[in-house]
């Protein structure tokens, strides 16, 4: 970049952040883009620094140019009483001499690839019955149990038994089998327990040809408000784009799962060119001094969510899949890049539509970022981010070892002196007066103000699968034992306070061995169906394993003290055994409220290679959880003090 474009970029810059362009130019109104109803069309863009803008309508034969009139704060807008329901259109936007042509960035609706935008009656894309679509209704966030989910993930092999592959239509559907006759998609998660899908990017994105689907995980917005046309069987049919997602979310809410839609709202998957940019050039990007994107995703750009039409446009986009689509809940990708105004506000805005909604997401960055720390939505500022959760990489290193280091150990695969950091992570990272952080590796403070805001896993879409990370960290063992560290690994954190998350195929150990044939693919982000789909075959050689996810997510919701939602409860009802063998971890929970069968239960977790024996109050104990099966039906039952636990493993016993 050379010094005269840093200069000119440099005193735009100045500009958007002077006060008499914020008070001038700062539009607060919820109708950009295009407002279409039987009874007329309305088109609204932001462009404040345009000398002129054209709205163009695109037919198969020719393209009208009808020029736009400015309007109030630094937008231009179109109307006309007709309804130009399935329209296409682009701007024509002409700026200190040159014109250039972009796409609405708050369009609803496009043609294939995002070549055109759509004009769009959404009343038209409802499916029967989507008046009375509700999602589910939990008491607390703790009661989530959320499943990571790529929608192409889930049935593109052959072995998933689903007609609609790689569809949102191939979520919706039921009856499906794998060879043995097991249950697959959406049968299987419902069979579960969970209570969510976190989708991975349903928004338009750029790296597919919708035309011609293939794999990608889809971080490279496109155009934020529109479904993705490679999920959809006619992505040039603007009714079918909107329809068909529509229509899995209500079916999806119908047996009695929410939805939760992965959102990046941190960077454009291109930034010079992109329609922000063309629309107010530099306005909706961080810049460094020299000219140059800001690249604290390390994708090439950051947003400037600080900026009031950055912000609007974050809580109007999110409000909007709320109402329009009926999501349950939002991952932010990268949350560290927000700013804690924005991320409130979007909460804030959220609450006025349904305080049941989730909001979560990464409380780092993904490199340096002029956006100041103290500003940022991390997850040492959680503290100041109410009813906003973050991911817990905490105790996903703690129990399974450091995702930058394949051969990295944890808690269940044989390194010690992490007991402080396993406690740390079941408390869900918040205030506890038993917990030594001193001797916590991973963290000097509790950044969770109560455990609702802390999410826990061991594995997600990024970096190795479990059980691969297993693999590579403890080569030479058995697979005997490999499953016993991953049923402990599951244990942990579907026991642990705050609220448990785990990656699709996980429970019939996922796998993703590298195209290369050597080693195990540790970012898939695009690569082919053969490493990414889900292998549903092997929940038949792995049904024990599923089975023991079932039964852990089931005593899990049996027992709201593993669900408990503030700190001061936790603190109050959680307590640590003092006297327990070297390497190990075990805890009581008891005095709690919530209508449990069980009023006091014990968790003791042993990753040590041998069998070693805890101490608990006197009495007669039930056994739920064992290293060889988890849920509500007792196992066993122990008179006395003294518990026998197998090596690598977890128990969970309870009383009455």
């Amino acid at each position: 970049m050379n010094s005269v474009t840093a200069s000119i970029i440099q005193s735009k810059l100045a500009l958007y952040d002077s006060a008499a362009f914020l008070r001038e130019y700062t539009y607060c109104g919820h109708d950009l883009g295009s407002v279409c109803t039987p009874s007329g069309t309305c088109f609204r863009v932001w462009s404040p620094g345009a000398d002129r803008v054209a709205l163009c309508l695109v037919s198969d034969t020719r393209t009208g140019q009808l020029p736009m009139t400015r309007s109030e704060h630094g937008t231009w807008s179109y109307q006309t009483e007709a309804s130009l329901h399935g329209s296409r259109y682009y701007y024509l936007v002409t700026m200190d001499g040159p014109t250039v042509k972009a796409t609405d960035p708050y369009a609803r609706c496009c043609t294939a690839n995002g070549t055109y935008s759509v004009v769009i009656d959404l009343s038209q894309t409802n499916p029967d019955g989507w008046s009375e679509d509700k999602g589910p209704v939990l008491d607390r966030p703790t009661d989530a149990v959320i499943y990571e989910l790529h929608l192409r993930d889930l049935s593109m092999d052959s072995s998933s038994g689903i007609l609609h592959k790689g569809k949102f239509l191939g979520l919706a559907e039921t009856g499906t089998r794998n060879a043995a006759g097991l249950p697959t998609g959406l049968d299987h998660i419902r069979g579960l327990g969970v209570t969510h899908i976190h989708l991975l990017p349903c928004f338009d994105y750029a790296s597919v040809d919708e035309t011609k689907p293939s794999f990608n995980w889809g971080y490279d917005p496109a155009n934020y408000n529109i479904p993705e046309g490679s999920y959809v069987t006619a992505p040039n049919d603007p009714v079918t784009r909107i329809r068909e997602m529509k229509e899995m979310i209500h079916t999806l809410h119908a047996h009695g799962l929410g939805v939760i839609m992965d959102v990046v709202y941190n960077h454009t998957a291109v930034a010079e060119d992109s329609h922000f940019n063309l629309l107010a050039p530099y306005y909706y990007y961080r810049m460094m001094p020299d000219g140059s994107f800001a690249n604290g995703s390390d994708c090439g750009n950051e947003t400037a969510s600080e900026r009031p039409m950055m912000r609007n446009f974050l809580i109007d986009s999110v409000a909007y899949w709320a109402k329009e689509y009926h999501i349950d809940g939002f991952r932010f990708d990268l949350m560290g890049l927000h700013d804690i105004d924005t991320m409130n506000a979007i909460r804030t805005r959220l609450d006025e539509i349904n305080p049941q909604l989730l909001m979560y997401g990464e409380g780092w960055t993904g490199g340096p970022s002029p956006l100041p720390e103290s500003r940022r939505a991390v997850k040492q500022n959680m503290t100041r981010l109410p009813r906003i959760a973050a991911f817990s990489d905490n105790l996903r290193d703690a129990i399974k070892g450091s995702v930058f280091n394949a051969k990295d150990t944890g808690f269940v695969s044989g390194r010690k002196g992490l007991c402080e950091d396993i406690r740390f992570g079941i408390c869900g990272c918040a205030p506890h007066p038993e917990i030594n952080l001193k001797l916590v590796r991973s963290a000097n403070a509790f950044w969770a103000a109560e455990p609702a805001q802390c999410i826990n896993y061991v594995s997600a879409h990024d970096n190795y699968t479990l059980w691969d990370k297993l693999a590579c960290s403890c080569p030479k063992d058995s697979p005997e034992l490999r499953i016993r560290r991953n049923k402990l690994a599951a244990a942990i954190y579907l026991t642990s306070q705050g609220i448990p998350f785990f990656q699709a195929g996980e429970e019939f150990l996922r796998t993703k061995p590298a195209e290369s044939g050597i080693g195990f693919d540790d970012n898939s982000y695009r690569s082919p169906d053969s490493v990414n789909s889900l292998k549903w075959d092997r929940m038949t050689e792995y049904s024990g394993v599923c089975g023991y996810y079932r039964g852990l997510i089931a005593f899990r919701k049996a027992h709201p003290a593993l669900r408990l939602d503030t700190s001061a409860a936790v603190a109050r009802h959680l307590t640590f055994l003092k006297k327990v063998p070297a390497g190990t971890v075990g805890y009581l929970l008891s005095g709690h409220a919530g209508g449990d069968f069980l009023k006091e239960i014990a968790i003791l977790l042993n990753p040590t290679p041998a069998a070693v024996s805890f101490s608990l109050p006197g009495g007669d104990w039930t056994v739920y959880i064992s290293d060889a099966a988890a849920g509500t039906a007792p196992l066993a039952h122990i008179s006395g003090s003294t518990v026998r636990v197998p090596a690598v493993s977890c128990f969970a016993l309870g009383r009455a």
